[in-house]
């Protein structure tokens, strides 16, 4: 049987780690091609070679997605390595929390850049390819292909969280982006839709608050963590009772790109084990 994203191109931001990695991995094994990125080129070389061993496709990217030259050359690296471009998945990301009154422009202004200004020049970059990719297409006499946005949301941006006033907005403004780029696409036969994320364990909840983990961004220390008993209260607040899995929060996603999706775009699913917000 004949992989279901076999002859697809898939560009995952963030897919270095945690459930980038997971997405990028879920992808390659229903036969995408993947272009990997992550800030850490030996990370991004990390996944590329577990795709390629396990029979994949995979090539890597490394770099920041907020630098003004980067959504080019990630495209360009997709139709320059593969040929072609099918599916986005925008998921690179963090946050850097404080209470309103504490948050610098400087907070303010880098979570927004990473969650909202990222993708929209991902999305901008991957217009042309996308348009005459189509016009090719249907001048061919071909089936039409299906191509596939999925953009990254949370609950923090479906339902507020204290704290993340600047990661809120910036993920409220991402499902504004997804159904505005739906009804812009549709005429391409592009699928746009949003999974909005739960609670789920990564590096950046594993670890415990007021400890000394961090993680690093373009060379600035960011503190990461969440306090256990917080987590505790947090699960118990979920109807599954526990927090999700990268590989889980994967399988959210995968809906989105997969054929029998096709028909489905505008759309925000939560992806948060029944909790949301």
């Amino acid at each position: 049987m004949t992989a279901p994203l076999t002859d697809r191109v898939a560009l995952v931001t963030g897919s270095g780690r945690g459930i980038g990695r997971e997405i990028a991995r879920k992808l390659a094994g229903a036969g995408a091609a993947v272009v990997v990125n992550d800030l850490d080129a030996d990370v991004a070389a990390q996944t590329v070679d577990e795709i390629t061993a396990a029979g994949g496709r995979a090539t890597a990217c490394a770099g920041s997605v907020t630098d003004p030259g980067f959504a080019q050359r990630f495209v360009d690296t997709a139709t320059d390595t593969y040929g072609g471009l099918h599916i986005i998945v925008n998921n690179a990301g963090y946050t850097w929390d404080t209470v309103v009154q504490k948050m610098t422009d400087q907070q303010w202004d880098d979570i927004l850049d990473v969650h909202l200004k990222a993708p929209f020049r991902i999305l901008r970059a991957a217009q042309p390819v996308i348009s005459a990719a189509v016009r090719a297409e249907r001048a061919a006499g071909g089936p039409r292909i299906t191509r596939k946005v999925v953009n990254i949301s949370s609950v923090a941006g479906t339902a507020g969280n204290a704290g993340q006033i600047n990661y809120s907005s910036a993920k409220a403004g991402v499902t504004g982006m997804t159904r505005t780029l739906a009804k812009e696409w549709g005429r391409y036969d592009v699928t746009v839709n949003c999974v909005a994320f739960g609670l789920i364990r990564t590096r950046l909840t594993e670890a415990a608050a007021g400890g000394d983990a961090h993680i690093d961004v373009d060379g600035r220390q960011i503190k990461v963590g969440v306090n256990p008993d917080l987590l505790a209260r947090l699960e118990h607040g979920i109807p599954l009772g526990r927090a999700g899995t990268p590989a889980e929060a994967a399988g959210a996603v995968y809906l989105f790109c997969q054929p029998e999706s096709d028909y489905v775009s505008g759309q925000v699913l939560v992806c948060g084990g029944g909790f949301t917000g």
